[in-house]
Order: structure tokens, then sequence, then C-alpha cells
């Protein structure tokens, strides 16, 4: 059982949320509400003339279809557009610049945003999203929140990202224990509400586990003692047994594997180059990374993340450069294309192929099956073939494998996908207590902000840019530059144009041409200094790498500005 005798609605513009364990029925409820699939009991009830968006976690084209020709399948429903261009300027917003392209050339990443332009080109009234940010960038993960915050339609939404959840819902429904459980308000007051409903409803069992005790006492007197007893009071006790048997106990996954020693070498990237044709994914990078560091790697779709962690572990070549890693170093890879098994061994097969038994550390030792029961695979579910699993039953085992290998140097590459919101808090709560490097590749902001103390930011053309914070930090930096550049080019456009009768320097001009070449100068040798302290702190301290991050990012711009005005004054006999 999924759920039973559930009952809600959604109004124009509320915004729902719907969060639960994996396997409890959220896809099952979506498809349902969308007319995909059918309920055993009970209707559903939608307005006349509904228009409604569904984007199903796994999206479907038609053979042969091109960007433009799947996007334009719900326009029948649009009668409100009229010009193919508003069709052609969001494909263009979100990446997807070329709309002859045919669907089957399209990456992962393509197809979900084509997916996402599908569902809302038709302006519904109803939206339906599962699973929306899994396989996006956080770019276009962004133009969808400010999409759904700035529109009216209604939602009904499956993820696990609780920013999105956070900053676009109005209400959260949780199905639990095959009932839905409503909230106004957004995830943080869901938290709250939820722990309020356990603690009463532990209070409720305790209550009923008494009043069962006493009756228990009556119903076991001999039949006579209680002949002619109302009726009701029998019927009553078995009530109250049913209700008793109610299990509110969490059952949750449990990381607690240990990771072996680590050197003090880790490795140490110089000058390292990468590229396929004309797209440069690696130009000239070169870092040294230090014990216990956790970094977070982000970018656009496309840009080079996986390549760049395949890199790493010596899966890609490299074209040319030094990487060097230290023989101290286990990685454990988790890896965004899913189990490397054979589908058609059975789960407890594929665990012990690899171990017989796993160590966790302090002399403790469990075997397989043990051990995939903290991972949530009953006995029964060991059974079962891997072809079968569902998305969080396989993101569990593969989890469960790549910890089981006890490494010291974990490689992360969109974990949070498929994970349900309860998994991945224990996940980032391991991940914090972790003695071992790690990195992480992840759209999901809010993991990131609680995993990562610097970012890998990989800007395109082989540009690697070091940020010193967490994503949400970075995120303010970004927004913060994009004000002062408004500003500054308001400013500029608001003063004044003279018109001056020759191209010569005046005396001023003159003057300041001069001062400029030896604060060039000057500011060249203050950023040499500091890229030579980037490259040859192993250890640096967190303040003092932060500090001198930031004062590089000053220095650079300065010398842009400066160069820039150089170069413009030089033009003048």
């Amino acid at each position: 059982m999924l759920f039973a005798d559930i009952s809600f609605g959604i109004d124009e513009g509320d915004k729902v949320g719907v969060v639960a364990r994996n396997g409890t029925g959220k896809t099952t409820l979506l498809r349902i509400i969308a007319g995909d699939e059918s309920a055993d009991s009970g209707s559903v009830v939608r307005r006349n003339g509904l228009r409604i968006g569904y984007l199903p976690q796994e999206p479907v084209f038609a053979p042969g279809a091109t960007v433009r020709s799947a996007a334009m399948e719900e326009l029948s429903q649009a009668s409100h557009i009229d010009d193919p261009e508003e069709i052609i300027r969001l494909l263009a917003s979100l990446g997807l610049d070329d709309p002859s392209k045919p669907v089957d050339k399209l990456s992962g990443g393509q197809r979900k945003k084509l997916a996402v332009a599908r569902a809302v080109i038709a302006d519904p009234a109803l939206l339906i999203l599962d699973e929306p940010t899994n396989h996006l960038d956080i770019a276009t993960i962004e133009w969808l929140e400010n999409y759904l915050r700035r529109s009216r339609v209604a939602l009904l939404m499956v993820t696990h990202d609780r920013y999105f959840l956070d900053r676009v819902c109005n209400k959260i429904m949780e199905l639990d224990r095959t009932n839905a459980y409503m909230v106004e308000g957004n995830y943080d007051m869901y938290l709250r509400r939820r722990a309020e409903r356990i603690e009463a409803m532990g209070a409720e069992l305790a209550k009923v586990r008494n009043t069962l005790r006493r009756e228990q006492d009556w119903m076991s007197r001999q039949p006579q003692a209680r002949a002619g007893k109302a009726k009701f009071r029998i019927d009553n006790f078995y009530e109250l047994k049913a209700r008793s048997r109610v299990d509110l106990r969490e059952n949750n996954v449990r990381l607690d594997a240990t990771s072996s020693r680590i050197g003090s070498k880790i490795f140490e990237a110089e000058n390292v180059c990468k590229r396929f044709g004309d797209k440069v994914i690696l130009d000239g990078f070169t870092y040294t990374f230090a014990r216990g560091e956790k970094i977070g790697i982000v970018g656009v779709n496309g840009v080079g993340k996986s390549t760049f962690i395949k890199m790493l572990q010596g899966i890609e070549p490299f074209d040319s450069g030094r990487w060097d890693v230290g023989e101290t170093v286990r990685f454990g890879y988790y890896s965004q294309d899913g189990i490397a098994f054979d589908s058609s061994k059975k789960v407890i097969d594929a665990v012990t192929e690899i171990a017989e038994d796993i160590f966790l550390g302090e002399g403790q030792r469990i075997a397989p099956m043990q051990y995939l029961q903290r991972f949530l695979f009953s006995p029964a579910d060991q059974q079962k073939y891997i072809h079968t699993l569902s998305g969080g039953e396989r993101c569990r085992l593969h989890l469960a494998t790549v910890l089981m290998r006890q490494p010291n140097f974990l490689i992360l590459d969109e974990p949070t996908n498929d994970l349900d919101i309860i998994t991945l808090g224990i996940l980032e709560e391991y991940l914090a207590e972790f003695k071992g490097c790690v990195i992480v590749v992840s759209h999901d902001r809010y993991f990131l902000d609680n995993i990562a103390d610097h970012l890998f930011v990989l800007e395109g053309n082989g540009v690697v840019k070091d940020f010193p914070g967490s994503y949400s930090e970075y995120r303010a930096y970004l927004d913060a530059a994009e004000r002062e550049k408004t500003t500054a080019k308001a400013a500029a456009d608001s003063r004044p144009k003279r018109e001056r009768p020759s191209n010569k320097m005046t005396f001023k001009e003159r003057r300041e041409f001069e001062s400029l070449e030896s604060e060039i100068a000057a500011l060249e040798e203050e950023k040499a200094a500091l890229e030579s302290f980037f490259s040859s702190a192993e250890s640096p301290d967190p303040g003092e790498f932060a500090e001198k991050s930031r004062r590089y990012e000053i220095v650079k711009e300065s010398l842009d500005e400066k160069e820039l005005r150089w170069l413009e004054l030089s033009e003048k006999s």
C-alpha cells in the first residue's frame, strides 16, 4: 500500500512540494494527478478546460524530433502564443541555441532543459514537476526557480532540493505511513510541524497502549465474566489493538563505514591541459590538494565537470602537464552514470563479489547481509535482481558499494539525484565527519553549502576559478558584481558627452598616462607575488588564504581597468 484514502486540493497560486522517503509513492501520485495513471479507488476532479504541464523524471520525445518540434508539441494548448519567436527565445534562455538540433544528439542535461521548456511553454494553469532539478546545472535551476516564483501557475512538485522547496513552495505535503499531511508554509515550517506531529502521535500511541492494557485484562477474563457486556467495548478493544501497532520508529540509512589512512601527499596538478577538438576543458590548471580538503565543483552543463574528476582518477587522460597522486590515496567514486554491475545479478551477490565481510573500524567486521540492512535493504530486498530496483534503491546500493571499500578520497558526481531528503541529510552528516578528502560535483546548492569548504568554478574555455567560500557566498559575490557593473554603466551613460576638437592628449591626460605605467608595473608585481603564494602554500591558514584571494580579485580587476585606460590614452598622439 502506497497511500490510502488521501484527500487534498490545489487552488490557483498554490505551490505544493511533495516530500517523502523513496518508495512511498511520490511519482505515482503525480502520475495520477496528471492523468497518466489510475488510482485503485477515489477520484481526481479537475476544473473544466484545465491546462496541465507535466515534467516526468525521465522525459520521452518523439523519434526523430528536433529541439524546435519537441518544444512545440504542447503548443496546440497555447492559443495565446502567436509568435514562434517566443519559443526560440525561451529555448535560448535555457541554453538551447540550435532549434534544428536532433533531440537524440542532446546531452542528458540538455534533454532535461528541453523537457522543462516543453512543460512551461503552453502557460499551463497547473504545472506538475517530478524531480525537476535532476541533471540541470545551477544556472538553469535558478532560472526555473525565478520563473516559478514570479508566475501565478499552480504547482505540484516532487524535489529533494531544499533551497528550491524553501524559495518556491508555500505548502508542503508529506506522504508518510500511507497518509498525506499538508502544511502551510515553506520547508522550514514543514520540519517544525512534522516534529510536532510525530511528538503528538507518540503521546497518542502511549495513551492507546495504556488503555489497551486495561482492556486486555478485561478481555482475558472468563467469557462468563463479561457476558452481557456491551458489544461496542469488545469492538473497541480490537480497534485499539490495531492502533497500537503503529510503528513510529524512523528507519534510516546508517553510514558508519570508516576511511583508510591517508598520507600528507594527496595530489599535485601543474599546468594540466585538456581539450576535445576546439572545446577546452583545462588550460594550464595548477593546484596542490591538501589533506582534509572538501571542494565543490560547479559550472554549466557541458563545461567539463565530470571530465575533470575522471582525469583526477586516471579514467580520462589529460593532454599535457603533470598530475601526481599520492601513494596512499584510495578513491571512492560515486558516478552519476550509476552502478557498473551486471543488472541480472541479485543485490546480495553484487556486494559479496566485492568483499565477504566489511570493516567498520575498531576491529568491527560485519557480513554483507548485515551491511546492506544499514542501507535499508531487508533480507527479502537483498534477493531482488538489480534491474528491478527503483532509482532510489539503485542509488543506495551504489553508495553502499563505494563506502564499503574504505576510501579516503571521496569523489561524488551528482550524488543527490534520486536520493530522498532524509537520506541526503544523513549523507551530509557523514561527509561532515569524514576524515579524508572530498570532491563533490552537485547542482544541489544546499548540499554544496553544507559540504564544501571552497569551490572550483569551471567558467569555460579551460578557466578554473578557486572561490574561497560556500556556494551561497559565491552567488552573493556574483550578484554584487552584477549590481556594481549595472551602477557603473548607468553612471557612465548619465555623464554628458563632450566633443573634443582634436585627438591629442591634454596636459592632464599626459600626466595620467605617465602615472599609469608605474601603477601597472606595481600591480603586475603584486599579482605575480599572490600567484606564487597560491601555488607554493601547501596548507595555508584559511583566513590568510581567503584574504589573499579577495585581494587577488581586486588587483586583477584594477589591473584590467588601468591597462584598458592606458590603451585608450596611447591611441592619442
